[in-house]
């Protein structure tokens, strides 16, 4: 008996990048729709894939079926209800990151959701697909990679797979190509990796190697020393590209994309900064595998495809998965404390030096991820914080905190517990309080009136009460300071200021190319922003007083004018507590900005554990991160 939907794939041509699809819905209705997602689960933007598809058509036997489409995403057909209508379309393919499709000489991938119409009424039932091979020869030698379920493969991987819902479909992209591939094993789960784009010294067993050790430590968070992963198995496919980095989790897969520069080389020890980064891209796509895919928001109980899904919980799914992320390198073996620190110093940066962090909660820029974090523009840093940034820096807190309680906990106890409450499925914030107060009986707010911890940054009088909702009230749903040095130094963990650089002093983030200077951000409350200066400036030099006349303010021909070809040079001209002018051009016209360079300036936070850091003692007296 045929399936109720049967989507036959094929790639229809290499050179102009197109994909043809066929979907046979075996019992249609009298006026069947049909629709293309707008956007696809993990990337919280409407990305309109619909304006890829052309040429579609409709058929019963050979009598032509009139379909229309009634609105940007949607075709309505008119069909004879019982009798298969066959629908046949192309889809163009050429957007190289992880949430559409792509198809190439080189190269095929695609989510369901940038290529595979849904049907509405038969979205919960099983789900049909043939994979074909390309017909050209240069692809004689291509290979699928997907975590469908293969009903009828050949070696290669090509032929039909079956997922029991859309959402599966949705779940589990496929990868065909001529990749490198390798496997290991988890707890008796099967692991495959499979690399496309990889150069001659790839060492793909080191990739392995590590891959295991994260994997081997996300299971251990999450299910202690002998649980089993959820999944039955998982599939990493990497796209190894010129430049570039990225991933996407789903439930038994992920899609990734890394500079090929990044991966690991054969006869290299040392790990770069950049194989360090795509380690941690995996560790961060493995652990959704746990929060986000199964453990996830309620609003995402059940996914609505045609328009925005709001929720305030990606703090939790980002944040808290961006702070593992690199903590289970630190527990995999493959950075040392001293790189931790450097990796948690760069997320606590990168919100310090954010003036949205005063204006947005972070629950608040978890529900406007739909129109902001993925369309970032000069003012961002100005009116929003990261989720991922300052949601990481939230559960560090969380973590901290639980360690000092007279009754001992940490975020992975909660972890753990909210697992097994929630039972692997949706949950909401208040399910999270329950969980924190479940493990130490008692709030923050008692433990923070008995102590020296930040009492100017978080008020105490607004964390009061005996539940932990007065601790995400002030972290999550206000725009305090999170009090992480304190925190870190009652651990043993020292933050101190670097001496900050000209971009810090003065409030501005630039681009600097061919010794030209252009301003791409200017921070609120900065001297940038009080000499009149603008994103797209083009700062091209400096006029200062002249030293012997002393004239710094007004005579003209006593000023000394200077090319400036580099941020870093400006101190070279220009000594704190000093005024000067600075020579822009702003759209084709040459202006002299008064310029006051502020005495005193933060520079970023360095994190260091000090030298009784890791020693056992009393709670909270040593390196935290057991």
């Amino acid at each position: 008996m045929p399936h109720p939907l049967h989507y036959d794939i094929r790639p229809a041509s290499l050179s102009a990048h197109r994909w043809a699809v066929t979907l046979t819905i075996a019992r249609p209705q009298a006026l069947q729709r049909v629709a293309l997602p707008v956007w696809i689960p993990g990337s919280y933007l409407v990305r309109e894939f619909a304006r890829h598809v052309s040429g579609l058509t409709a058929r019963q036997g050979r009598a032509v079926c009139p379909a229309q489409a009634v609105d940007k995403c949607t075709w309505q057909v008119q069909a004879a209800p019982g009798k298969p209508l066959v629908i046949r379309y192309e889809v163009y393919a050429f957007d190289d990151s992880v949430r559409a499709a792509w198809l190439d000489a080189a190269r095929g991938f695609f989510n369901a959701t940038a290529l595979l119409l849904r049907v509405p009424e038969l979205a919960d039932g099983p789900h049909a697909i043939t994979l074909h091979r390309p017909a050209d020869p240069t692809a004689a030698h291509w290979r699928v990679a997907t975590a469908l379920t293969a009903q009828s493969v050949d070696a290669d991987g090509f032929g039909s797979y079956l997922a029991a819902s859309y959402d599966e479909l949705a779940d589990s992209p496929v990868e065909m190509g001529a990749f490198w591939q390798g496997e290991f094993s988890v707890r008796g789960v099967p692991h495959r990796f499979v690399v496309a784009g990889a150069p001659p010294s790839f060492d793909g067993q080191r990739l392995l190697r590590d891959t295991q050790k994260i994997c081997e430590a996300a299971a251990r968070l999450w299910h202690g020393a002998r649980g089993k992963p959820p999944q039955p198995h998982y599939l990493f496919m990497l796209n190894a590209t010129p430049g570039g980095y990225g991933g996407l989790e789903h439930r038994c897969c992920t899609a990734l994309i890394c500079a090929r520069r990044d991966l690991p080389r054969l006869g290299q020890s040392d790990a770069s900064e950049g194989y360090t980064a795509l380690l941690g891209l995996i560790s961060h796509e493995y652990f959704h595998t746990w929060n986000v895919k199964r453990l996830r928001p309620a609003e995402f109980a059940r996914y609505d495809y045609g328009q925005e899904n709001y929720t305030r919980l990606l703090w939790f799914f980002e944040g808290f998965t961006s702070y593992y992320d690199d903590l289970l390198l630190l527990r995999a073996g493959l950075i040392d404390r001293a790189a931790y620190l450097k990796l948690l110093a760069k997320s606590l940066n990168q919100v310090w030096q954010t003036p949205g962090r005063h204006v947005q909660p972070v629950a608040e820029a978890s529900f406007d991820a739909w129109v902001k974090y993925y369309r970032p523009e000069a003012h961002t840093p100005n009116a929003t914080v990261s989720y991922y940034a300052k949601g990481a820096l939230v559960a560090l807190c969380l973590d901290l905190s639980l360690r000092r309680e007279k009754r001992p906990a940490t975020l992975d106890d909660a972890m753990r517990l909210l697992w097994r409450r929630c039972k692997a499925g949706p949950m909401t914030e208040s399910d999270f309080a329950a969980a924190l107060q479940e493990l130490t009986g008692r709030s923050f707010a008692a433990e923070l009136e008995r102590s020296t911890i930040c009492p100017d940054v978080v008020p105490l009088q607004e964390l009061t009460g005996r539940s932990f909702a007065a601790e995400l009230a002030a972290w999550v749903h206000g725009t305090q300071e999170l009090p992480v040095a304190e925190l870190l130094a009652a651990h043993g963990i020292t933050a101190t200021r670097q001496p900050p650089t000209p971009a810090q002093t003065l409030g501005l983030r630039a681009s600097e190319k061919n010794g030209l200077i252009t301003l791409t951000h200017v921070l609120d409350g900065g001297a940038a922003q009080a000499a009149g200066m603008a994103p797209g400036d083009e700062w091209l030099g400096v006029e200062t007083g002249d030293e012997e006349t002393g004239d710094e303010e007004t005579g003209a021909s006593a000023h000394a004018g200077w090319r400036l070809a580099a941020l870093d040079d400006l101190p070279l001209y220009l000594r704190p507590g000093r005024r000067a002018l600075a020579l822009i051009s702003r759209q084709g016209r040459l202006l002299r900005l008064p310029l006051a360079l502020p005495e005193k300036a933060e520079g970023a936070w360095k994190l260091e554990a000090a030298a009784s850091a890791g020693r056992e003692g009393g709670a909270g007296q040593g390196w935290p991160w057991h």
